[in-house]
């Protein structure tokens, strides 16, 4: 009996978008279809190694391509696990992807932009809707009786149906559009296949039927042959010298392995021989996957053992703040029937992860030689990299020296080893100041300090340093401090206030004790300010805050120390107000704008705005 059944929103959306000539290579959708036969036949390769119920099933791995220029279809088949009624809805009815609602949300309209978001989303079987108005899927799961076939024409509805099929695996024909019927054709199949799938390690056949001619004249007489060829190299690449590739081969086989459309960055491809056998393969991609902040992301990498298929979904092959690189593990040492609780406390592969993580460091640390080739990396995937400062102490040096940071001085970034190698000779520490917006970072009237010994200031806005530098003590033997604190600012050797002007603003200074008790914790004078005020911070437990932040807890706030400048024409003029509310007026005011520079907001908006309105207007 046929079921009628809707797609996802999500996925007409996508269906909308692609139709719609979204992109302008059709052709991937063969690369998209041969990708996804041959992670099925990965899988259940694997399974009849591991399980008993398959472990006597006929499996010789391929996949088969079919033609019909008249018919204009083309028709994919291979004999890999398969799917039953469940596996339809879910896969072809479905988008299962983390974040897909909020991936769709930043799609702009513009067709362009729009393309290489949704090149990084990965839109796999939906892509054969770019050259077919119907598509038929024929398929039966390994070790089940019952076939089901899932009929579309991508216009919002599909149908599922039980059908008959001898064998397991998945059959899918596209009938194509007028305009796309060129692609039944021996030709461009065989070279859609070459250029992105040569390198698929299960043989893809292609039927077809040739045409004989034989006698002459009359008696010419035209006979046909049916005829099949393999049309791809069949190696996994990983498992192909690195001397025999080329950077084209890298390229492509990446673009079919991540179904992500842009070339990647770079690769790092090793083979190790010894106490340990195993190759890996990873890729940097160009783009940031659309999930790298989501905590359910999907990981890049694959684990295979002996080129056997085991997982695409162990978060463990990698650290967490290389999320974003994708690849293959395979090794020879792992047995066939390795468990994800074996893998997570697995000694061969905790080896290989930390080998692999040095690699890939290594090869990032290759790409920042080429100071624009870095940028494009590092304002993608900087702020994750920073992560591992508080995640993977065994690499911490390694990280630093990648991490790239805002200044009070230079317009572009700049490494840490270029900060030091500009450091005066008498500048004792590396001084870093936090907040949440570069902008206001850049108008701390703290900078001033520093400004006036000639010592830069680390500008640190993003949401993860606040994690990671109470983690960083110093860079080579050099302390790191925050800008801010009470400990930075005495090494700096400044505002030496002498004992008379110490009396002359001691009236003042009570004053503003007293009206900002609650708020702060001294007052104390300066004469290095250019502003009139300034918040500056108090020594606090920074590793017990970065605590509380890991596990969620909200951090106390530390009271402050406010700083006035004796020198700015409004502190002068303080000393004189004598009427008490007034003078309170200005004293809250100069506090929230001390706040407001040092925070961009303030606790009490309104009150702020009615004493400033009430103040403009009496001076008018």
């Amino acid at each position: 009996m046929s079921k009628k059944h809707i797609f996802q929103t999500e996925i007409n959306q996508l269906l909308d978008l692609m139709i719609h000539s979204l992109y302008s290579n059709k052709e991937i959708f063969l690369r998209e279809l041969i990708s996804n036969a041959s992670d099925a036949l990965d899988k259940l390769n694997y399974l009849t190694l591991t399980d008993e119920k398959l472990k006597n099933l006929t499996f010789q791995p391929a996949i088969t391509i079919h033609f019909d220029e008249t018919k204009k279809t083309i028709t994919l088949e291979d004999n890999g696990i398969g799917m039953n009624e469940e596996d339809l809805i879910n896969h072809l009815g479905t988008i299962a992807k983390s974040g897909t609602k909020s991936f769709l949300s930043n799609l702009s309209g513009d067709k362009k932009k729009d393309s290489a978001l949704i090149g990084q989303f990965g839109v796999g079987f939906y892509s054969a809707f770019m050259v077919a108005d119907k598509i038929i899927v024929q398929t039966k799961k390994a070790g089940e009786n019952q076939a089901f076939a899932w009929i579309s024409d991508g216009k919002g509805e599909y149908e599922i149906n039980p059908c008959t099929k001898e064998s397991q695996g998945t059959q899918i024909t596209l009938y194509l559009k007028d305009e796309d019927k060129h692609f039944a054709s021996k030709w461009e199949i065989e070279n859609i296949i070459k250029k992105y799938s040569d390198h698929i390690q299960f043989p893809i056949f292609l039927h077809y039927t040739q045409s004989k001619f034989e006698g002459e004249g009359e008696n010419k007489k035209e006979t046909k042959e049916d005829k099949v060829d393999q049309v791809n190299n069949a190696k996994a690449i990983w498992k192909i010298s690195k001397n025999e590739l080329k950077d084209e081969d890298y390229k492509e086989f990446y673009k079919s392995f991540s179904h992500d459309n842009s070339d990647p960055l770079s690769w790092v491809h090793t083979k190790v021989e010894g106490n340990l056998e195993y190759t890996t393969l990873f890729f940097i991609p160009k783009n940031a996957p659309f999930d790298l902040y989501r905590v359910d992301y999907q990981s890049g990498v694959k684990l295979y053992v002996k080129r056997v298929f085991i997982t695409d979904d162990d978060k463990e092959l990698l650290p967490q703040y290389l999320r974003f690189v994708k690849g293959i593990i395979d090794s020879e040492d792992l047995p066939l029937n390795v468990s994800r609780e074996i893998l997570q406390q697995n000694k061969i592969l905790a080896n290989i992860k930390s080998a692999s993580t040095k690699k890939i460091l290594s090869e990032i640390a290759n790409l920042a030689k080429d100071e624009k080739t870095y940028k494009d990396f590092y304002d993608n995937f900087g702020k994750v990299l920073k992560e591992g400062l508080y995640s993977d102490y065994e690499n911490k040096d390694k990280i630093l020296e990648l991490l790239r940071f805002h200044t009070n001085t230079q317009d572009s970034m700049i490494s840490l080893k270029t900060y030091k190698d500009s450091m005066p000779s008498d500048q004792k520490s590396i001084y870093y100041l936090l907040g949440e917006n570069l902008d206001l970072l850049k108008a701390s009237p703290l900078l001033e300090k520093y400004a006036k010994k000639g010592y830069s200031v680390l500008l640190l806005n993003e949401e993860v340093d606040s994690f990671v530098m109470p983690n960083v003590s110093e860079y080579e033997k050099t302390p790191l401090k925050d800008a801010s604190s009470k400990n930075a600012l005495e090494e700096l050797g400044l505002d030496s206030i002498d004992e008379n002007t110490q009396k002359d603003f001691e009236s003042l200074c009570n004053t503003i004790k007293e009206i900002t008790k609650d708020q702060i914790k001294d007052v104390k004078l300066s004469n290095t300010l250019q502003s009139p005020v300034a918040l500056i911070g108090e020594e606090e437990n920074a590793m017990m805050a970065n605590l509380m932040r890991q596990m969620g807890q909200p951090v106390p706030p530390t009271q402050k120390i406010l700083e006035i400048n004796i020198n700015h024409p409004i502190i002068q003029k303080l000393k004189e107000v004598q009427d008490k509310a007034t003078l309170e007026d200005y004293i809250v005011l100069l506090l929230d704008s001390a706040a407001l520079l040092e925070k961009g907001s303030i606790q009490n908006a309104k009150n702020f705005t009615q004493k400033l309105f009430a103040l403009l207007e009496k001076q008018l």
